[in-house]
């Protein structure tokens, strides 16, 4: 009786186990919550159509304009003057950059003048007596004539007769021979032909220097080129006369340049054109970095937006009834973060900022500044 009585229990037990169990599962199931549909908040902005300048950056390095290198083409050894041959010693206009001694062949220069004072004097006798009429000037040819100075014109021959005598005569010869000379004694001194300052010499007081030697350099001051390189698909958009926003690599100066030349010859190797820009202003030197803003041309009718909202196939996301479409439409001009469009209706919205997992068709909310104000103040 007691097993059959424990045997019992022991089922009994079993039995209750496993209801118990089926209640405790059952009681853990829950009901999976619905979705809630998830409405993306997007910016937009209306398309207003316009002109859009297109602008070009560029920068390089600034040289001056106007360079002068200075060669020797006589003999001789370089004479102290009143200003040192050094790097950056200024000078101005018509000022004596540099002269060497020229004592021997000024003293030959001399002789030759005074040889061509004797020749026509020779003649004299002979003009009074066979051209009468050319003796007068002749005469006072030789009463101007100063071998100290610079050699005067000849006479003007007025007839055939007395041109046959003066050139009979080596006097036509003779003159020229000295121009010649008096030329070459001019290359013995060096003048600065504008103001500016030295910006390289080789030479120093006492140094010979010999034909065909470099000298220095020497550069105005007052006006500067920047020469740029500009892809080869901006060719036709650059235009001389062009104002070029000018800067240097901080940003703390900013000047004002124009385009004065443009290459007609695309570089080979690197596909680019070389346009020349004029800058003058305080504080710039040779050797300057500075980047250029180019305006290449104004687009007629049409809206800049950053690049990052053009999609695949020329397209931009715009939301129509809260529904987010696409629009196809025309980039002129890409820049490094812009991109010049054309083609899109007056008024429509335009996402101007990258919606992720975006889609034609997706629904969407306009971003609304009262929203914002309105969720603040709760």
């Amino acid at each position: 009786m007691r097993k059959i009585i424990l045997s019992l229990l022991g089922v009994l037990l079993i039995i209750g186990a496993f209801f118990a169990s089926k209640a405790i599962v059952a009681s853990n199931q829950r009901t999976r919550p619905k979705p809630k549909k998830v409405i993306k908040t997007v910016f937009v902005e209306d398309a207003v159509n316009g002109v859009v300048p297109i602008e070009i950056s560029a920068n390089g390095n600034l040289v001056a304009q106007r360079r002068l290198e200075i060669f020797s083409e006589v003999q001789g050894v370089l004479q102290k003057g009143s200003k040192l041959f050094k790097p950056g010693q200024e000078y101005r206009k018509g000022q004596t950059l540099l002269s060497l001694n020229s004592s021997e062949y000024y003293a030959s220069v001399q002789s030759q003048k005074s040889a061509l004072y004797d020749q026509i004097t020779s003649i004299m006798p002979d003009l009074r007596l066979d051209y009468p009429e050319a003796y007068p000037k002749w005469q006072a040819y030789l009463n101007n004539f100063d071998v100290s100075k610079a050699t005067p014109p000849l006479p003007e021959i007025t007839s055939e007769k007395e041109g046959y005598f003066i050139s009979g005569r080596n006097i036509q010869t003779a003159y020229f021979n000295v121009k010649n000379l008096e030329q070459r004694l001019g290359k013995y001194r060096i003048t600065a032909p504008f103001t500016g300052v030295l910006t390289e010499a080789l030479v120093t007081e006492g140094t010979l220097v010999r034909s065909g030697q470099k000298l220095g350099e020497f550069i105005d001051t007052n006006l500067y080129e920047l020469e740029v390189a500009i892809s080869k698909n901006y060719a036709d958009l650059l235009k001389v006369n062009n104002e070029v926003a000018l800067s240097t690599i901080d940003g703390e100066e900013t000047y004002t340049g124009k385009v004065t030349r443009v290459n007609g010859n695309i570089d080979q190797a690197s596909q680019t054109i070389n346009a020349y820009i004029e800058v003058k202003g305080e504080g710039l030197r040779e050797g300057v970095y500075l980047e250029a803003v180019l305006q290449a041309k104004e687009e007629q009718e049409a809206i800049a937006l950053p690049r990052g909202l053009l999609q695949p196939n020329n397209e931009l996301f715009m939301v129509r009834d809260s529904i987010l479409d696409v629009i196809k439409v025309n980039p002129v001009y890409f820049s490094d973060k812009e991109v010049i469009v054309k083609g899109i209706p007056e008024g429509t919205k335009i996402v101007s900022k990258p919606v992720p997992g975006a889609y034609a068709g997706m629904l969407v909310k306009i971003y609304s500044d009262k929203e914002s104000s309105q969720e603040e103040a709760e």
